[in-house]
């Protein structure tokens, strides 16, 4: 594939979730939607980490930092939330 068409899909891939992000906002305020929201922000920052910074070509380790970056941001965030409730 060539990069204008991956850059293309990752684009159209983050703009769905972006809408999902809203809807999901707009459903509810629950801790299962909140949780939601934050798996999709995980989706989207592997989609920017892969798709955009192309990492997809870079060593491991430096793809894992990226990623596992967000999921712990995404884990630490979704205990607060079930902390509070």
């Amino acid at each position: 594939m060539s990069v204008s068409r991956v850059l293309l899909v990752c684009w159209a891939a983050l703009a769905t979730l972006s809408v999902c992000t809203v809807v999901l906002a707009h459903i509810g305020a629950t801790s299962l939607l909140s949780i939601a929201i934050l798996l999709v922000a995980v989706g989207k920052a592997w989609l920017i980490t892969e798709g955009f910074m192309e990492m997809r070509h870079a060593p491991r380790l430096w793809r894992r930092l990226m990623l596992s970056w967000a999921l712990v941001l995404a884990v630490v965030l979704g205990l607060m939330l079930l902390v509070v409730d």
